[in-house]
């Protein structure tokens, strides 16, 4: 029984192809195609977690004459204050540029 020619055969591959809307690779090369036709997972996760309905931030904006607290914003400013008391806060931002050294 006589083989067929690899050209008739790639030929064929690209007609069905076409016809069954695939995509033609006949290297094998790796396109991340599999990854592609996934269907998109942001507004599952989106929905998963439950808005956020009211902030102390839009609190204030609405009634700026009322003084709203916002403990964890409390709590993160005292643990920054800490933190920095025992030497392990932010670096000082530096004012002036430094100079440029020469080339020996």
């Amino acid at each position: 029984m006589a083989s067929v020619a690899r050209s008739r055969l790639l030929e064929l591959k690209k007609v069905t192809a076409s016809i069954f809307g695939t995509t033609f690779n006949p290297t094998g090369a790796r396109t991340g195609n599999k990854i592609l036709r996934q269907r998109l997972k942001g507004e599952a996760l989106k929905d998963y977690y439950l808005p956020k309905l009211v902030s102390i931030k839009m609190l204030r904006k609405q009634w700026p004459d009322m003084d709203f607290v916002d403990e964890d914003e409390e709590m993160r400013l005292e643990n920054v204050e800490r933190a920095k008391s025992r030497g392990k806060g932010a670096p000082k931002k530096v004012r002036v540029k430094p100079e440029k050294r020469s080339k020996k």
